[in-house]
């Protein structure tokens, strides 16, 4: 395989790094759920892939925090990257590399890429004068902020007015480069509504913007001059660079960069796309790197079409939310239930009602008593399938792979679901309609085969595809269809007998195609997957 082949096998990408100021919210869950998802798929079709996740620890607001707690600021950002790592294990995340900013190896990353920059003659120290919000790490434009000089991101509190002395990137002088960018590489930034929302940015002209600050401790100092300490941004996006190092590999950018970049995707909150498709290309153009694939932002979450706030009380707990129902129910309710870069809403009616329907109804209840039939009338193993029968199931099932793929490809989650549950509900209906019951009284073993297998395998192809949002549910089906062991990305054991003209392809190419099923083995026991949930008692 030569390198440009290599190369287009491999896939990374990114959640952001989140900030350690907090324990991790439902936002920062909803990325790394689907982050998670698209690593998980792309997994599934023999991709070789790095999902990168983390915590960016630097920073005046992480310093308050520190003092505010009574803690030095590493204990306070080891006390919150361990709830991190904690809830992406709690929600089935399978990420390869945790890149926290504090790592020693870190610096070492950050040191050479600001030689780079530096020897470029694009990081200068000039004057800073405006309004500064903590909470943001960011200065603001007055056109930006609201009445009272308040950040419209953090309403509640009031920007600080600094005049001080920083180092400043050039960004101005790639607002040619980066229009260019945009216009010939449209899919830079997705969604449409997010691409455009940077083209207006860029277009009223880019002022350079300060990697530096004085009279602060929690960071690393700038190299060419001990008494500035590195700005977040400029030292919290390279923490994507570092995370590409493996774990015993000596921390250099040319090791780094050597197997894993460019990144393929950045998957962000809409909050932070500016930094990500605007200040980081630059950043790359500069240290001339080539650029990621794709940044793509998605909307915010809201809980019943109000903005979460501590105020309102009306905050979701992603650690008592997914203690409550599950991993499975948390992801496939986020991914399902909103049009991935589109706001999004929770509520608990909806949510219930969405589980109860798709996974308990639809698709649980279809493989439950499929199989009992199953039990009753084949004796307990998989049927006979009817190679001649063009049955509708058959039909929808043999191109369902090609279109869930092109749904994840283009993170549209929600889409990939429906095409999934189309099948789903056919092959209740396909069941209710063929009444093997009925066919069994009459004698026709062969027709009553027939048909339960292509419900069986309607239920095989439809957990396959469902299985990088619903891993756990998918497991438990692909167990009670007999297969004894699963991992999906080398696919499954103890049914190595599937049929013949299938044997010699990838495991995606087999089990995304429809009759991968192989008749005659032992069915599992059947049981509930997915266990209806009660709406809560009105107080």
């Amino acid at each position: 395989m030569n390198d440009t082949q290599t190369h287009s096998h491999r896939f990374a990408l990114t959640t952001p790094l989140y900030y350690v100021n907090g324990l991790p919210h439902i936002g920062s869950a909803y990325t790394t759920i689907a982050a998670d998802a698209i690593a998980r798929f792309a997994r599934l079709q023999g991709k070789s892939v790095l999902l990168i996740t983390g915590t960016d620890e630097h920073g005046q607001k992480i310093q308050r925090a520190a003092e505010a707690a009574g803690r030095s600021p590493q204990e306070r950002c080891d006390e919150i990257a361990g709830k991190f790592q904690e809830l992406w294990q709690q929600l089935n995340i399978q990420y390869d590399r945790f890149s926290r900013t504090t790592a020693p190896r870190h610096e070492a990353i950050v040191r050479a890429f600001f030689q780079r920059v530096w020897d470029r003659g694009d990081i200068y120290l000039g004057q800073q004068q405006g309004w500064y919000c903590v909470a943001c790490e960011e200065f603001k434009e007055k056109r930006d902020l609201l009445e009272g000089n308040r950040c419209p991101l953090h309403p509640n509190q009031e920007a600080e007015w600094r005049d001080e002395r920083n180092y400043f990137f050039r960004l101005s002088k790639y607002q040619t480069q980066l229009e260019t960018l945009y216009e010939k590489q449209p899919d830079f930034i997705q969604p449409d509504i997010r691409r455009n929302e940077v083209v207006s940015f860029v277009k009223r002209g880019l002022q350079d913007f300060s990697i530096s600050r004085v009279n602060l401790d929690w960071g690393f100092p700038v190299p060419t001059d001990p008494e500035h300490t590195l700005y977040v941004w400029f030292d919290a996006l390279l923490g994507y660079v570092t995370a590409l190092l493996d774990p015993d590999e000596e921390p250099t950018l040319e090791n780094a960069l050597s197997k894993w970049w460019p990144i393929n995707l950045h998957l962000i909150g809409k909050d932070i796309l500016r930094f990500h498709a605007v200040y980081w290309p630059a950043m790359l153009m500069s240290a001339e790197l080539p650029l990621p694939q794709r940044v793509f932002g998605h909307g915010f979450l809201t809980k019943d079409g109000q903005k979460m706030s501590k105020t309102l009380g009306n905050i979701i707990d992603p650690v008592e939310l997914t203690s409550q129902y599950g991993a499975d129910a948390v992801r496939y309710y986020f991914l399902k239930a909103t049009e991935f870069g589109q706001d999004g809403d929770f509520n608990q009616t909806r949510f219930i009602n969405t589980l109860n329907a798709d996974l308990a109804n639809d698709l649980g209840n279809l493989l439950n008593r499929t199989l009992k039939m199953a039990y009753k009338y084949c004796g307990g193993k998989v049927p006979q399938a009817n190679p001649d029968d063009d049955c509708p199931l058959k039909m929808l099932g043999a191109s369902l792979g090609e279109r869930v793929a092109a749904a994840y490809e283009n993170l549209a989650f929600d889409r990939a679901c429906e095409e999934i549950l189309v099948l789903v509900r056919a092959g209740n209906k396909f069941l209710d309609d063929r009444a093997p019951w009925t066919l069994y009284k009459k004698g026709e073993q062969a027709e009553v085969e027939g048909v339960l297998y292509a419900v069986l395998e309607s239920v095989r192809l439809a957990a396959y595809l469902l299985s990088a949002i619903v891993p756990g549910l998918s497991t438990a089906i692909y167990q009670q269809l007999g297969f004894s062991s699963v991992d999906f990305v080398g696919v499954a054991s103890g049914q190595e007998n599937c049929p013949s003209e299938l044997q010699n392809r990838a495991p995606y190419a087999t089990h995304s195609a429809w009759g991968t099923l192989p008749s005659g083995e032992l069915l599992g026991n059947p049981s509930p997957i997915f266990l209806r949930l009660d709406l809560p008692e009105e107080p």
